[in-house]
């Protein structure tokens, strides 16, 4: 599929952003919401056997092909891991399935305790007095359980559109949720990933500005797009966009 090269513009109205790894680390946190959940859940029902982490990436490969939907509906797809341990561990279906939300409440509450990367309250309050803000996100993360969610307009999950990034269903639902007359040329997309975030930006016509802060080395098949490894450059990069810079 073609990439529509960058264009210069200077009439940028909206700015939206990526979350997990782009506002802060996401590794070390869902391993420990993942191993806190698990261990409540041993004290709860006693011993279960999780496998290897091989294990559960071809279970939840199995799952997804038996149900595509769960590819863009995470929780439920946790949930259904989490029953698929259960099941012959506690036979009763309410006690289980109580116990299942349960265990699932205390994943997600574990998965929001991030650390945000220096300089991203900053620069999210200065947009905000010149832009629209909004989130894009193929994660459960919420930005309105933190204080900085106030300064976004609206934030799009894959569950909100029923597809992940990099399919085109965030990004023409940031343009309807903006609310005004908006081109994709009038916005910028911020976010690490160079599949999810700067391909399906870029190939609608989307400014694609890359959170690169691991040095991580360009391997797409198009040109690189701007990049900026610390939040205290954010501004600067986007001021270059404005410019028609590369």
């Amino acid at each position: 599929m073609p990439i529509l090269e960058q264009k210069k513009m200077n009439n940028i109205k909206l700015i939206t952003f990526d979350l997990d790894d782009t506002f802060w680390d996401i590794e070390t946190v869902i391993i420990k919401a993942e191993m806190e959940t698990r261990n409540w859940l041993e004290k709860k029902v006693g011993s279960i056997e999780w496998g290897s982490m091989r294990d559960l990436l071809d279970y939840r490969k199995v799952l997804i092909t038996k149900t595509p939907s769960l590819e863009w509906d995470i929780s439920l797809l946790r949930k259904e891991m989490y029953r698929a341990k259960l099941k012959n561990i506690i036979k009763d279906d309410l006690k289980r399935e109580k116990i299942i939300e349960e265990a699932y409440k205390i994943f997600i509450d574990k998965r929001h305790e991030v650390s945000f990367y220096d300089g991203v309250f900053d620069a999210i309050k200065k947009l905000s007095k010149e832009y629209s803000l909004g989130i894009l996100t193929n994660g459960n993360a919420d930005i309105y359980k933190y204080e900085i969610g106030k300064y976004f307009k609206f934030s799009i999950h894959s569950s909100d559109v029923q597809g992940n990034k990099p399919d085109e269903g965030h990004f023409y639902k940031a343009l309807e949720s903006y609310e005004k007359d908006i081109s994709f040329d009038q916005v910028i997309h911020i976010g690490d990933h160079q599949v999810n975030d700067i391909f399906g930006a870029n190939r609608l016509g989307i400014n694609a500005l890359w959170f690169n802060n691991k040095n991580a080395e360009w391997y797409q098949e198009f040109d690189k797009p701007l990049e900026f490894s610390s939040w205290d450059t954010c501004i600067d990069a986007i001021e270059r966009i404005k410019n028609g810079s590369k």
